[in-house]
Parts: structure tokens; sequence; C-alpha cells
């Protein structure tokens, strides 16, 4: 007894102060909203860039979500192998440098496409060549902006936790996710307004500006995070030692080089036995084949195809829809401010998720989010037969924000399953991956905005994405069966249910 702590190891925990000065924290979450911002503005004002300079068609507005998704679903596990390889500093460099580089050129090309307008009939090669410069720097850009993603979400914040207590890693990611949230909220209002109220080419030349301008501050801010936090560097050496070849795989290398050098004759026969397994050694050994497999091999694998099949949709306020709504008559501004609405719901679920997730478990709350967000996307559906076109518009923009408090818990509940139960060493590359998963499903949404390309059908690209996100929803359930052996507490539900009977029962007496 006496031997016992007074105070539980929790509460100790709980109650031991950060290992570095809180002010850094402040700097980091300042640099990501800058970084997030620019790349949020550009995410909404492409579609209607788009939508304006080729009207009465989703086509050019699904080609360019094609480019941007094939970019991401090609290169997205290669970007993560090579955040996971190089220092933080080279990463942090790389990405700020050709982030803000790429998005300023696509909107100073959106300014020129904008100010000369008869280029599409006068000089046709001239128009597609604007065209193709939007799409390529809008890719890198956004490839540029998955690095930093997988930078600091994946990797900085898990390490910056470690030895702190527990709860931090659950409030830095709620935070992270507020940040991009937020700019989510704001950056498509202040986009919308200048539409709206300038003009398209005032919101082009505003993405330019911002870029060159905040590019400085964000590296002064992310710089100082890294060297103010000594595990950042320590963990940036330990992935510089970790990438050089042990001095076995040095030996077994020379080895083998060795012994295809003086291969005989008489050894031909025994290779030529073993080829396929010779092929399937070296197709594993490269990096992008390598990749899957360290994803597929994952005990989280079906939560983080669940999170990216509902990425295959039209119900958010992405490129594919925003040029709808453009097409029915809704404002830019409206659009904006919807899409505000939806970010701030999306921000409310960021001070939820937390609560939820001490009460709940992570999986669990993982279950609840993503059904719930599955009712309120039947709304969306339900939108379809109702005969006023301004109803319809704007009974679809409700259900889809409704169900950002479902999608983003989802999120952070997925995003921390990966962060408790991926070791380490496949961190970088299971992040990488799993955006690249995303973007292949992202990918497909825009194929079938290029199929279905008349705004007249986008109704079909409605039941579409309801019927993906219903088999997201199963196999993420499939996967708390595996792991729980059950999905509800029906021994929990039983005294609910007789509160329920009894209170009915008691009303049909009272009322005969």
């Amino acid at each position: 007894m006496l031997n016992e702590p007074l105070i539980s190891e929790p509460q100790e925990q709980q109650r031991q102060p950060l290992s570095f000065p809180p002010s850094l924290l402040n700097y980091l979450y300042v640099g990501h909203f800058l970084a997030r911002w620019g790349a949020r503005m550009w995410e909404f004002s492409v579609g209607l860039y788009m939508i304006n300079v080729w009207p009465d068609s989703l086509a050019l507005a699904a080609a360019y979500g094609v480019v941007e998704s094939a970019s991401m679903a090609l290169f997205g596990p290669v970007v993560g192998r090579l955040v996971d390889k190089f220092t933080y500093i080279k990463v942090l460099r790389l990405w700020l440098l050709s982030q803000n580089f790429s998005f300023m050129i696509a909107g100073g090309t959106v300014v020129a496409l904008l100010l000369y307008e008869d280029v599409k009939s006068e000089n046709f090669i001239v128009f597609l060549s604007f065209i193709l410069l939007i799409n390529i720097s809008g890719a890198v850009g956004v490839l540029s902006t998955l690095a930093g993603t997988i930078l600091v979400e994946r990797e900085w914040v898990v390490v910056i936790s470690e030895g702190q207590h527990p709860g931090v890693l659950t409030k830095m990611n709620a935070t992270i996710r507020r940040i991009d949230l937020v700019c989510k909220l704001f950056a498509p209002v202040v986009s919308g307004f200048i539409i709206s109220f300038v003009s398209l080419t005032a919101s082009a030349l505003t993405l330019a500006i911002w870029n060159i301008l905040s590019v400085c501050l964000q590296y002064w801010l992310l710089m100082s995070v890294y060297n103010g936090i000594p595990a950042l560097s320590e963990s940036s050496q330990k992935r510089v030692y970790r990438s050089l070849p042990t001095d076995s795989e040095r030996s077994s290398l020379t080895d083998e080089s060795r012994n295809s050098h003086y291969l005989g004759d008489n050894d031909l026969e025994p290779l030529d036995h073993g080829w396929m397994r010779k092929v399937i050694e070296r197709v594993s050994r490269i990096s992008y084949f390598r990749a899957w497999k360290v994803y597929l091999e994952q005990d989280v694998v079906l939560p983080g195809i669940a999170l990216a099949f509902l990425y295959f949709t039209v119900l958010s306020f992405g490129t594919l829809m925003t040029a709808a709504l453009e097409w029915q008559g809704i404002p830019a501004y409206t659009i904006g401010i919807a899409r505000g609405i939806s970010a701030t719901i999306g921000i409310l679920a960021t001070f939820l998720y937390p609560v939820l997730e001490s009460q709940l478990s992570t999986l669990r709350t993982g279950l609840w989010s993503i059904w719930s967000q599955w009712t309120c996307l039947v709304v969306c559906v339900a939108s379809i037969w109702v005969p006023n076109k301004l109803g319809a518009a704007y009974l679809l923009m409700g259900g889809v924000a409704l169900s950002r408090l479902g999608l983003w818990m989802f999120d952070l509940a997925v995003i921390q399953q990966m962060q408790d139960q991926v070791p380490e060493s496949d961190r970088c590359v299971v992040g990488g991956v799993q955006n690249s998963l995303q973007s292949v499903l992202d990918l497909t949404t825009y194929v079938m905005g290029i199929i279905i390309s008349n705004p007249r059908d986008f109704w079909k690209l409605i039941i579409l994405s309801l019927l993906v996100v219903t088999l997201a929803a199963v196999l993420y359930s499939i996967h708390i069966y595996r792991v729980r052996k059950h999905l509800f507490h029906f021994e929990k539900l039983y005294p609910l249910v007789r509160i329920v009977f009894r209170s009915t029962y008691f009303l049909l007496y009272f009322e005969t």
C-alpha cells in the first residue's frame, strides 16, 4: 500500500507539460494553414474556370480531374517512398517550392486564358496548350500537397506526440483536420465572392499572388518547428541511416554478382526452372509494387479501402458538383457559402470526434460515423425527384453539407487507426499508397464525368455515388466484425428497447 502512487499513471501523464515550447505547435498549425489555403482556393476555383471556358459541358472540368487524379494514382506511392527516403529538410523544401510555384503558374495561365477569350476560336492549338499547362501545373501542385500532407499529418504529428501524454496525438490530429476544414470553409467563400462581385480573372490573379507571397513565411515557420523540436531532427537522421544498405545486404549483393559472373553452362537448367520465382522477386523489388505489397499486408487495409471508396463520389463540393450547380444557375458566392457551411459542419466533427473516441473507441466511432454519412446522403438522392430545379439544388447541397459530420469523423478514425497500427518504417509508404488509392477512385469519378458529361444527367452520378458509399460502409462493418466479433452490443440495446415499448404502450393506453 505504501508503494502505490498517490496519483494514477494516466492522470500523471496528462499533467505532464510538453517537452518543447507550446508556441512551436502554433508555428506548425499556421504553416499548415498557409499551405492548405492556397490548395483549397485552387480546388474550389478550377471547376468554375473550366465551366466558364467551355460552357454547357462538364467535359473540361472532368478532364482536369482525370489528369489530377491519374497523377495522384500513378505517382502517389512514389511520393510516399521519396518522403520516406529523403530527410525532412529536403522534403520540406521540395514540397513548398513545387506546390507554390505550380499553383502560381496555373493561376497565371488561367488569367491569360480569360483575358484572351477569342484564343479558342482563333488559335485552337494555343488554347489546348493553355489547358494542358493548367492541367500539368495543377497535377504537380496536388502531388506536392500530398508530400506535405504525408510529412505533416502522417510523420511530424506522430513524431512530435511520442513521449507526450496520450491525448496529444488525438488533439493534434483533430487540430490539423480542423485547420484543413477552416481553409475549406473560408477559401471557397473568399474565392466565390471575388468571382461573383469582381471577376474570374481577379480570382486567378489572387491565387497566383497568394502563392508568391506565402512561400517564404511557410518555410520560416516550419523550419522553426524542425529546429525547435529535437525529436524531429533525430527521426530525420534515423531515416537516413535506415535508407543505407546494411553490411549483410552489401555482402549478399556482392555474392549474387559474383555468382552471376561465374555462371557456367551447367547452371542454366536450374535457373530455367526457377525463372518465375526470380521474375516475381525482381518485380517485388520495384518500389511501386513493394509499396502496394506493404499496404496490403497491414491490418488496417479494409478501413483504408473503405475510406478510399468515399472518394468515388460527386456528392461533395468538388469540381463536378460545383460545375453542375453553376450550370443550374446557382451563383458562385452561393456555392461558396454552401461549401463554407459544409466545412463548418466538418469543423464541428473535429470537436465531436475526440469526445466520441474517448467514449466509444476509435473503431466504433468510425462505424457510427460512416453510417451517419450514408443516412445524410440519402437526402441527396431524394433531391432527384424534387420538381423545382432550385429546390432540388438546395436539397442536394444540404444533404452533402450534413454528411460532412460523419465523413470527417470517419476520416479521423481511419487515420488514427493507421497511426496506431502501422509500423514506423512503413508509415510514409502506407500513407502514399492510401492517397494513391484515393486518387484512383477520384479518377474513376472524373472518368464517369466524361462519360456522363451532360449536366442534365447528373442524377445518374448521384445514385452511383450513394451505391459506392454503401459499399464502403459495408466493408468497414466487415472489418469491425472481424476485429470485435460483433457490430453492436445487443444486450445493452435491450433495456432501451424495453423503455421504448413501455412508453409506446402507456401512450396507446392513455389515448384509448
